[in-house]
């Protein structure tokens, strides 16, 4: 189940993302590190461990610069239920904001 994710793991994915981009590979904890502005790479590791659970990064073990990046947005899914709750009941309404926030959706 996706969930929402932290301001802190959003920039460590945009981070990932736009590092990945520019050299093709993913970065280093060190590199991550430093990009972000932490003070260890144990924060680093911490972050990456917490999105790796939450199913938004995937990693290779005992792989160096193997973190990739899984869809974690879900935006045909959001514009779904949106289209859904224009135009029905409020008690319709309901249970799809509660089936959104159990799959972690963002509807806002």
């Amino acid at each position: 189940m996706v969930m929402k994710l932290t301001k802190k793991q959003l920039a460590v994915l945009e981070f990932l993302e736009d590092f990945t981009e520019r050299e093709g590979y993913s970065p280093s904890y060190r590199e991550m590190m430093a990009g972000l502005g932490l003070t260890s790479v144990s924060a680093v590791a911490e972050h990456v461990d917490n999105l790796v659970a939450k199913g938004v990064l995937r990693k290779v073990p005992g792989a160096a610069r193997s973190l990739e990046i899984l869809d974690y947005k879900h935006e045909e899914t959001v514009e779904l239920f949106r289209e859904r709750m224009v135009n029905c009941s409020e008690e319709k309404k309901e249970i799809l904001l509660k089936a959104a926030e159990i799959l972690g959706l963002d509807l806002e």
